[in-house]
């Protein structure tokens, strides 16, 4: 008889990782390859599963292994899932009594309730063994018999991910599943220490995957079904595989030979997204950075987002905590990114960069929010374009110098009055100009259905997108923007169903007068557009309706 093993996804959230719905990281796609490599049947499920029905935990329970992967070290807020907190993984652990229990991930350097408090490490999980390190490489060494991890090597790791591929048709939102891809581990910006609340430097200095790993398991992932992918497992792609030093040059030939084999292994893929790009490399490389970001844009998918962990505008701040560029350096990154993907694709820029501020770093003061604030003002009077800005509070790890070093805490006061500023003035008037009233977004995926339904797109920070209609969850559709919040927008099915739509929602329609509105539902249905344009007396845009009811579930 087989043995069988479950693994439990508790959900990870690091600088260079993301696997919280609707992604999935690569840590259970390779402890998945380790325990068929040693024979075991695998079952898989989330941590949200586990919340909603017990029977997952009943049937964990009588297999012969449970791994757990887990650990927020970047918290945020989530649509599509809750991390599992220390609660959840002390429940879990605790309650499986016949399996050997093993618990991985960033979960191991410590645990915080949010943002603003210290990660304290935990000293009892309730697990039988941890994974220290690469959670894949210290289970397959102790499936194996050895007393001591072996050192993380990605010419083993490339066969688990192959071999694991398949575990995510076990997701519950397979196939609307966007696979994690690692292409290093480590920073190099750990050379000099690294930044002071980072813990990529734990992992040490860069180890770089070859292509042909990367390629033969987006091939496996492909074959199982897969069509979204993200190059998010990494602090920086611009420098993947270049080399030596702190801010080496990027090599575009590199990441052209990158995205092509990606391409040619899964013909078929829908998205491709990057994730972590490093301002200081762009600043300090302008020819190399502009070519290599024109390799990316011309592989990628549109709508793709450069996220720079810019941390803080205050220079005082960028040099106590050793931050990889200075605010006058994060600009002009800003700018080489806007000049490079700024160009639009199916409605939406091809790539603009996305702004991280951390709150509670040393060497803060009151000044520092003034200082923030005055490099948003210039983005804002230079017109240039940033998909979004990220504000969250320090949450301090042991062995980092941010536990001893930081400015915690926060002046509640100061950090909420900066985070309203910059939702009202930088936020609402960046969406606009971002996703104009018009913009039809492509393949929304309804993730919470109610009288306003939520969605989003597959990849890097898409936008949310409320929809004022009851959509079941999981449905597709494309969506026409028709009004803006400060972290989300608006829309409508497109083209509208102005036959079909309910009266509260005829509102929504853009430059239509309230009189207009009472005399559509008076007239309806619609055959044509020249018909509804003599109905409201108003000049519509030719492709926004449609007068045969779609297929759209609901409407």
């Amino acid at each position: 008889m087989t043995a069988e093993a479950w693994i439990i996804d508790g959900y990870v959230d690091e600088p260079a990782c993301l696997g919280v719905p609707p992604y999935i990281s690569p840590y259970i796609r390779t402890v998945a390859g380790v325990l068929i490599s040693h024979g075991f049947s695998v079952r898989y499920c989330t941590i949200d599963q586990v919340r909603g029905d017990h029977t997952f935990l009943t049937r964990a329970d009588r297999s012969d292994i449970v791994v757990m992967i887990a650990g927020v070290t970047v918290p945020g807020k989530y649509l599509g899932g809750t991390p599992a907190g220390y609660t959840d993984i002390r429940q879990i652990g605790s309650s499986l009594r016949n399996p050997t229990t093993y618990l991985g991930g960033p979960v191991l350097f410590g645990s915080s309730p949010g943002g603003g408090m210290k990660a304290m490490r935990q000293e009892e999980f309730g697990f039988d063994q941890l994974l220290q390190g690469s959670p894949a490489t210290a289970l397959d060494s102790i499936l194996n018999g050895s007393n001591s991890v072996a050192s993380h090597s990605y010419s083993v790791e490339d066969e688990w991910a192959i071999a694991g591929a398949g575990i995510v048709r076990d997701h519950p939102l397979f196939p609307y599943v966007l696979c994690e891809l690692e292409t290093s581990r480590g920073c190099s910006h750990a050379e000099s220490g690294g930044c002071s609340f980072c813990t990529e430097p734990f992992y040490g200095k860069p180890v770089y995957r070859d292509i042909t790993g990367i390629q033969a398991e987006v091939q496996a992932l492909s074959d199982h079904g897969v069509r979204h992918f993200r190059l998010g497992r990494q602090p920086d792609l611009l420098t993947y595989q270049a080399g030596p030093g702190e801010f080496p040059v990027p090599r575009p030939e590199i990441l052209e030979e990158l995205f092509t084999g990606i391409r040619t292994a899964a013909p078929e893929i829908q998205t491709l997204h990057i994730d972590n790009i490093n301002p200081g490399t762009i600043a300090r490389h302008p020819d190399a950075s502009r070519e290599a970001l024109s390799v990316i844009v011309k592989g990628h998918t549109p709508g793709d987002v450069a996220a720079f962990g810019m941390e803080t505008a205050d220079p005082a701040v960028v040099k106590a905590n050793n931050l990889k560029a200075d605010p006058d350096m994060v600009m002009e990154a800003v700018r080489i990114v806007n000049e490079v993907g700024v160009s639009r694709d199916n409605g939406v820029p091809h790539l603009l960069p996305g702004l991280n501020f951390i709150c509670g770093l040393a060497g803060e003061t009151s000044d520092t929010y003034r200082l923030n604030r005055e490099f948003l003002e210039r983005i804002m009077r230079e017109n240039l374009l940033v998909r979004r800005v990220n504000i969250r509070q320090l949450m301090p790890f042991e062995g980092t110098r941010a536990w001893s070093e930081h400015a915690l805490p926060v002046d509640e006061r100061l950090f909420r009055q900066f985070k309203e500023d910059v939702r009202k003035r930088f936020d609402l008037p960046m969406l606009k100009m971002v996703y104009p009233v018009m913009t039809v977004l492509r393949d929304v995926i309804i993730e919470e259905s109610g009288d306003t339904s939520f969605g989003r797109q597959l990849g890097s920070y898409p936008i949310l997108v409320g929809i004022p209609l009851k959509i079941p969850v999981k449905a597709i559709l494309n969506v026409v923007i028709v009004d803006h919040g400060m972290r989300s927008v608006t829309g409508l099915p497109w083209p509208v169903p102005i036959n079909d739509l309910p009266a509260k929602v005829i509102k929504w329609i853009p430059g239509l007068p309230k009189s207009a509105q009472a005399r559509i539902l008076a007239k309806r249905p619609f055959n044509t557009l020249e018909s509804l344009e003599k109905a409201t007396g108003v000049r519509l845009q030719p492709d926004l309706f449609v007068f045969t009811s779609p297929a759209v579930p609901s409407l």
